[in-house]
């Protein structure tokens, strides 16, 4: 018997699962900041009502049965002792009320990605192969405002209008990526701070760098979108390692 039949009235559990395993790695591979930083996943049709973490628990804890399930729409998720972290609402909130195309969207403060988010040019310059990736794939806000309550999240949710970049370089903060599901959004957001580390680690260097061309870096970054498979395989591979260590991530 699994846990999902133990729970009969928690819907949509194997997205719940997906998220969880994420939480879990996010925080093994240190991306996250404390008990801060937020993910979410659309669970209908319009992308309204979404599967999001708990306010202030930690990656490394959170199971598929913690998540919340908010309505966008619904002013009262903020009231009650299960009330979101504020600003989980105003970013996640604002993004799944007016960007259709983010069902999965994924918010850390990675260090060498928010580094690249405090440099007064904070583009991701196609260096090799990963930077190459996110070539014209991104947007920089360049206009912090504060915490990311609910005018912040409506500001940012604002600049995911093109549908092809789905990486916000979030000036003076850190990052938000978005998917279509658990398995892409995390791929790209740990291809996004390994891109950026190396971004940085090269600039450190004080040597000039070899910048690859317009066309080479779209036609490897086009290469990548259309690879076959490797964010399903890449979820699948830390699951089945979480799985043989016995974690509670699926609970």
């Amino acid at each position: 018997m699994t846990v999902a039949d133990l729970r009969p009235n928690m819907s949509h559990w194997q997205e719940r699962v997906d998220l969880a395993a994420a939480f879990r790695w996010t925080a093994r591979l240190n991306f996250h900041e404390a008990v801060a930083n937020h993910f979410s996943l659309a669970v209908n049709d319009d992308g309204t009502r979404f599967l999001i973490n708990p306010n202030q628990m930690h990656f490394s804890r959170i199971r598929a049965s913690d998540l919340l399930d908010l309505d966008a729409n619904d002013p009262t998720a903020m009231e009650g002792p299960d009330a979101p972290d504020p600003t989980a609402w105003g970013l996640h909130g604002a993004l799944h009320r007016r960007v259709p195309h983010a069902r999965c969207a994924m918010h850390v403060h990675s260090i060498h990605a928010t580094v690249l988010s405090t440099l007064a040019d904070s583009r991701l310059l196609p260096i090799d192969q990963n930077t190459a990736t996110f070539f014209d794939r991104y947007v920089i806000d360049e206009h912090y405002g504060g915490l990311a309550f609910e005018e912040e999240g409506e500001r940012c949710a604002a600049l995911f209008s093109d549908p092809k970049k789905k990486v916000m370089i979030m000036g003076n903060h850190g990052i938000m990526v978005i998917g279509e599901t658990v398995a892409e959004t995390f791929n790209r957001m740990y291809y996004f701070e390994r891109a950026a580390e190396t971004y940085i680690r090269a600039l450190q260097t004080g040597q000039k760098l070899r910048v690859l061309s317009d066309e080479i870096a779209e036609k490897t970054a086009s290469e990548l979108d259309d690879y076959p498979g490797q964010d399903h395989r890449h979820l699948a591979e830390l699951k089945a390692i979480l799985d043989s260590e016995g974690s509670t991530y699926a609970q």
